[in-house]
């Protein structure tokens, strides 16, 4: 394990974006997105998708000069063709889009198509909360995800996350996959030849598994509640959603069409849409009732919460959003700490264009 510091990072990767061909404008917003998860303690989507972001390059799946525009809008919504650019760039393009729209029409919603993965969906719906609206962002991915009773890979980790800002209080942030794991986790994992708790996956007969290297033999990732009997079918529908969502409603590619991350992994055929897909909101608080009256009860709310009695081993009960912004805060203090492996392939893709970590 090596600890890095928080401009190091942001230095190397703006570099890496920048040696790829993005625009300075692009990279410094690529690489905010980028290492917003890793000081979050989202290590599984932060600087080690790095490479993953190159190697689609390579592959001529990422367009780094891509030309994002707005093709058919109302006062309220908008589709946004990502032009097949980096989704840590397509998405707060496209929710800078639902913010300007819900200034005017009180809510904004943008529907993506034809962008790639976007890093942790929580960056993008915080971006509302700077003005005082409640953000929402979503995602489609590769099709890891086998629906409940089912054992083929159908669906991806379609995350769903969900900002609303608060007065005293820190924000209500919730940013979930719909399934029990996401699929970095895995990854992680791997990397540290560990098994999986059981519930996270299963191998391609669809029984229970520990073997983190399950995806590589045909297995899958399982829906939120991981079998029928503990709700798996509700992680299932919440999946779904995202799913049309992102890709039915924007014209990408959805279910098991939807673009693999892994540039080696061949695109599927017969694909009905353009690359992966997103939706956002944002909302204008005092679109529903005063914004300062919101946050005051915002603020009861989530001081309510805190003080609910924790059960037996536990010494507090969580807001959605306390446990990053918590490493957020050690991280800024202490640095961002990157297993070996990730070190090794960062300086791999680094040598690549002469960029020293």
């Amino acid at each position: 394990m090596t600890v890095f510091s928080y401009e190091q990072l942001f230095s190397f990767t703006e570099k890496i974006f920048l040696s790829i061909g993005c625009s300075e404008a692009d990279a410094n917003i690529a690489t905010k997105a980028l290492i917003a998860a890793d000081m979050r303690g989202i290590d599984s989507h932060g600087v080690a998708r790095l490479t993953g972001y190159v190697r689609l390059w390579e592959a001529g799946r990422v367009n780094a000069k891509p030309d994002i525009r707005i093709v058919h809008e109302t006062p309220s919504t908008a589709v946004v063709d990502g032009d097949a650019g980096l989704g840590l760039v397509v998405a707060p393009f496209a929710m800078q889009v639902a913010i300007g729209k819900a200034k005017k029409a009180g809510t904004g919603w943008v529907s993506v198509r034809n962008s790639n993965h976007f890093g942790i969906a929580g960056y993008h719906a915080m971006m509302a909360l700077e003005q005082d609206m409640i953000g929402m962002a979503m995602t489609n991915a590769s099709a890891l995800v086998a629906p409940t009773f089912s054992v083929e890979r159908m669906l991806g980790t379609n995350p769903i996350a969900v900002a609303i800002p608060a007065k005293e209080q820190p924000a209500f942030v919730a940013d979930f996959a719909t399934t029990t794991a996401a699929n970095g986790k895995l990854e992680l994992l791997q990397r540290k030849n560990a098994e999986t708790p059981y519930g996270w996956v299963q191998d391609k007969e669809g029984h229970a598994s520990t073997d983190a290297n399950i995806l590589k033999k045909a297995g899958a990732l399982l829906p939120l509640g991981s079998d029928r009997e503990h709700g798996s079918h509700k992680g299932y529908a919440l999946g779904s959603i995202v799913d049309i969502f992102s890709a039915v409603l924007s014209g990408a590619s959805y279910g098991p069409w939807a673009p693999p991350f892994p540039a080696y992994v061949p695109m599927p055929e017969n694909m009905p849409g353009e690359g992966l897909g997103h939706f956002f909101g944002a909302m204008r608080v005092d679109a529903f009732r005063p914004a300062d009256e919101f946050k005051q009860h915002m603020d009861n709310w989530i001081t309510r919460f805190r003080s609910a009695k924790p059960s037996e081993g536990h010494e507090k009960v969580l807001i959605p959003g306390d446990p990053e912004r918590e490493m957020e805060i050690i991280r800024s203090k202490e640095g961002i700490p990157l297993v070996d492996s990730v070190v090794a392939e960062l300086k791999t893709v680094g040598q690549k264009f002469s960029v020293v970590l």
